[in-house]
Parts: C-alpha cells; structure tokens; sequence
C-alpha cells in the first residue's frame, strides 16, 4: 500500500493506493478558515495535524490493514501559504494562506526592489498576495515581535511533515510558489534572498517530488498509528500533484481543471516564463520537468453564485439543460467571470464581472449558457496565454472537476478550447499524485511516467466540433474587447 496525504484549505485527506492502481480506501477530515479582518485568510496549523492524525487513522480502519503495510507517504497541499515556527518548532501565529490578499503594499516593494523583469528571470512570476514572500514581509513590517522568532519558514504540507518526521523539507514545486526559488537550478535563489533580506537558514532544504525527505518518527507513530521508520517522500504542491494524479506527466498531454476556481497547467522540458508576469511558472513534481499554469478564481464558482442567487431552488442540470437550447453565442449576451478580481491572464484584483448585451428577447437559459460560456473563454484565455509564451500545443488535456459532471458543458469547453478532453476517472487528483509520487520513491514503479501509465484511468475522450469552435470564436472576440472597457484596462 502507498499512502497520498493531501492538506487542502478545507480538509486534510488521507488515500490508499494499491500498486494495481486502485483506490483501496479514502478518508477527510475538516478544518475551519479564520477571517479575523478584510482580506485575511488564516488557519491553525495544529487543526491540520489534528486533522490529518484523524484521516490517516479512518483510512486505517477502513481498509482493514496493518499500517506496516504501508510502503511510502507522499505529501501535497495547498501552496503558498506561511507557517512561522520558531526555535523550537513552535508555531508563532496562524498561518497566512494562499487566498490571503493582505499584502499588496509588500508586492509593490518586491517589484520595485529587485524589478519585474528581474524578478520574473530568477523566479519565474510576478509577485502577488498569494505568495509566500510577501507575506513574511508583511510580518516583519507588521508584526516584529512575531517576527524576531522567526527560525523556520514552511509551506502548509511541509509543517505535516515536520509533524510526522522531524525534520524540514519540501518540494521543489511547492518552493516555487514562495516566490524565493530559482526557476532555472531549483534551488533558493540567494539573490532574492539577499535582497529581501530574508535568511537563508530559515527555508527547508529543497527535494525532486520522489525524494525521500525522512521516516515516521516515533511520537507521530503514537499520534497516527502509521508505522515507524515509513518513509515519506517530497510529494508536491497541489496542482503539480494534481496534474501526476491526472497523468499530465509530458508537454503533450496537458490538465484542465474547473472546480470553484480554474485551472490551465502545462508541462514543460525547460523553463518557460511571460515577461510580463500574467502566468505562473514553477518545477513540475515530476524530476526534471517543469510547469507553466494559468488560473482564473471563479470557474464552476461563477455558475454556482449565479444559481445561488438568481435560481437557488433550480438544480445545476435543470438550469445547464435550458442553457443547451440556446444559440452558441447566447444571441449576443456575454458574461464576464471576474467575481473574485482575476488572476491570469489580468491580475488584477479588482476587476469586476458583468453580463453585458442583455435585451428583453433574453431568458434564462441565454443567462445561464452565457455563465457557461465565460468561464470557458476565461479558460480560453489563460490557454492562449501559454501558447503565446511558447508551450507546446497539447495533443488532450486530462479534465477533472465538477464541470466535467455535465455533458453539455463538456462537450461546450472541448469546443470552446478546440482540444479534445479525457475526463480522468478518479475524483481524488492531488491524493492520487502524492501517492504515485511516493509509490515512484519507493520503488513500487520505474518512473512517474510509467506509474501513470498503470494507473491513471481515463473516460471515452470528449472530441471537439470544428465549426462549433469557429462560432465560438466570434463569441470569444466579443468577450475579449469587454474586459478593457469594463475595467479600465
């Protein structure tokens, strides 16, 4: 057996993996979110321990197994977020998470210190509230009491893997979202470091995502019931792992991914960056590979606010079945999915949806399908923005998410986007790859790609209709020329 572990923003979860690639048990257990004021996103770290201590002993039990059975551990979670330990070990204050906007002045500073360009050369990425740098100046400009303790710095997985072990590591595709590593050798990057006057001592030595990092060490055998001296290897951050778990493993194949947010992640053999900042780049948890991603913030999270507020009592089929007998276009009605602010391709926090072209001849389907439509051009939109950074175009994309549900809109994005989609079978993506990743360290499978191979399952490929993408593509024109004139860009 291969245990995934996955420390989520909602839930620690806990999977077991048989080496036949089949899931033989899964386990959750939640945690709360802090919003102490506007803007803050916080979470205690000993509610993740907790948590994660309650899932690994329910997926124990529900398979039925000596936990000497278990191989290897592989760890992923939620990225960029900022557990501030001290001497210790002890945690100082509630960790800061990836959703955090509270230090927008701090990305300013970052920018104007080091320079975008040069920014975007060392680290691959722009600076954004989201990651981890900014945050931990934000404590020193704000909290310098907290800061002064400072004697470790870590992402939210890799706090359990210090619970579990011991000992400080983690991954390399999770270190590049703290916006403190080299893009290019995947190590810290001094420069950034000196600049930011951050020191080095308090960043965890960096691991390939099938490294072994340490062993279960005796008091987290007391606390979870696993077995002493398991190992556990580097695993990755959520979307690399994701993207193992759906086998998005070459820059042939690459992953969509629509849950409240959505995501466009490609695999790379080198180091791809946007001058510009407007995507994300970072080590794939696959050795010697890397990634580039565009995420839009509301995806399946626009269609579920729009049915919330306009059609609470209506189920997602019902409203998505309407939707289907309206023209491609909703008759000149567009939507703009930028409820939350945007990401990429616009990072822009403050831009604004709407639904511009309304008329009376308009019904409810024309606004539901025109929901649909919008989130798959935002989703077009970060696709084209890898192609114009030099990806390579992708021969399918493996689909995950609860879009993915619905036929109709299925079949809308593989038309909206003109590749074919392989719905992936397993609803367990960041888990699965985690496993996978420590089943690779521990010698249960050759390499990554021949894991995937074995056990990554896929549905009949959604194919896309030529002349349905050319009449998308009108649509999409009108959508793009919005976004400037909505929010003054």
């Amino acid at each position: 057996m291969i245990l995934g572990i996955d420390v989520s923003t909602t839930a620690s979860k806990a999977l077991l993996l048989g080496p036949d690639g089949e899931v033989k048990a899964v386990a959750s257990s939640s945690h709360e979110l802090s919003t102490p004021r506007p803007l803050w996103s916080e979470q205690d770290p000993e509610d993740w321990w907790s948590a994660t201590c309650k899932a690994i002993q329910a997926v124990l039990s529900e398979a039925q197994i000596d936990a000497s059975e278990i191989r290897s551990i592989g760890l992923t979670g939620q990225m960029h977020g900022l557990v501030l330990l001290d001497a210790e070990g002890s945690v100082i204050r509630p960790a800061i998470l990836w959703n955090d906007q509270r230090s927008s002045a701090e990305c300013e500073y970052i920018r104007e210190r080091i320079g975008l360009a040069e920014l975007v050369r060392i680290s691959g990425n722009d600076a954004f509230p989201g990651f981890t740098a900014p945050k931990l100046l934000w404590v020193r400009n704000n909290e310098p009491q907290n800061f002064e303790r400072v004697a470790q710095v870590l992402p939210a997985k890799d706090y359990i893997r210090y619970r579990l072990t011991g000992v400080f590591g983690t991954d390399r595709a999770g270190a590049g979202g703290t916006l403190l590593l080299n893009l290019a050798s995947r190590t810290w990057s001094n420069d950034l470091l000196e600049l930011l006057e951050i020191p080095s001592a308090w960043l965890p030595p960096t691991h390939e995502g099938t490294e072994t990092t340490g062993i279960i060490h005796t008091e987290a055998t007391q606390e979870t019931g696993l077995a002493s001296g398991t190992p556990v290897v580097a695993g990755g951050g959520d979307q690399a792992a994701q993207a193992v778990g759906v086998g998005a493993v070459s820059p042939s194949v690459h992953a969509l991914t629509i849950g409240t947010s959505g995501v466009v992640f490609a695999p790379c053999t080198q180091p791809v960056t946007d001058p510009r900042g407007n995507m994300h780049a970072f080590p794939h948890a696959v050795p010697g590979l890397w990634h580039v991603m565009g995420v839009m913030l509301s995806a399946a999270g626009s269609l579920q606010w729009y049915r919330d507020t306009f059609a609470g009592n209506v189920s997602f089929d019902h409203l998505v079945a309407e939707a289907a007998s309206v023209p491609i276009g909703c008759e000149e009605l567009t939507f703009l999915p930028y409820l939350s602010g945007e990401r990429t391709p616009h990072a822009n926090p403050h831009a604004r949806g709407a639904f511009v072209g309304l008329t009376l001849a308009h019904g409810r389907g024309h606004v539901t399908r025109s929901v649909l439509e919008g989130v798959g051009f935002g989703l077009l939109d970060n696709q084209r923005l890898l192609m114009e950074c030099g990806v390579s175009a992708p021969q399918s994309m493996r689909a995950s998410g609860g879009a993915l549900k619905s036929p109709i809109w299925s079949q809308m994005l593989a038309d909206i986007l003109g590749t074919p989609l392989e719905p992936v079978q397993t609803t367990e993506g960041a888990a699965f790859g985690a496993a996978i990743l420590a089943g690779v360290g521990a010698g249960v499978w050759g390499s990554v790609t021949e894991a995937v191979g074995q056990t990554v399952r896929t549905g009949s490929p959604i194919l896309p209709d030529a002349h349905r993408t050319l009449q998308y593509g009108q649509a999409y024109d009108r959508f793009r020329s919005l976004y400037p004139a909505i929010n003054g860009a």
